[in-house]
């Protein structure tokens, strides 16, 4: 089986050894996205609310960019730094999956690259 790297510009670029997502067959893995903000660099973390957004953004240009939606994403891997906020975060990830919702775990972390709030990754198939 082949596998195809993606790279969208409407997401940030990675910043360590690692592809934004790799397309093997028909299945697409993307990593996980934090809130940067792709033509800048800055971190989009006013807020929890606000920066899940910026996640899930950034998680939507990669997947446009292999030809997949979120309608497509059949797994999702949430990392957030406090539990306390999985309310407000389920609220916002869920206005992205209104019907047939992936499967889901979240987990709690002691700290996530640039020390963001939370970072989610995601697979999809066609």
């Amino acid at each position: 089986m082949s596998k195809e790297i993606i790279f969208s510009k409407e997401a940030p670029a990675p910043i360590g050894p690692y592809s934004q997502a790799v397309k093997a067959g028909n299945t697409l893995y993307v990593s996980g996205q934090i809130a940067l903000e792709a033509e800048t660099g800055e971190l989009i973390n006013d807020n929890i609310t606000e920066e899940t957004h910026a996640v899930m953004k950034n998680l939507e240009a990669v997947l446009r960019e292999a030809g997949y939606g979120f309608g497509d994403v059949v797994k999702c891997t949430i990392f957030i730094k406090d539990m306390g906020q999985f309310a407000t975060i389920n609220e916002a990830y869920g206005q992205y999956f209104k019907s047939n919702p992936p499967a889901r775990e979240t987990v709690e972390v002691s700290r996530l690259p640039k020390d963001v709030n939370v970072e989610i990754s995601c697979i999809a198939v066609k």
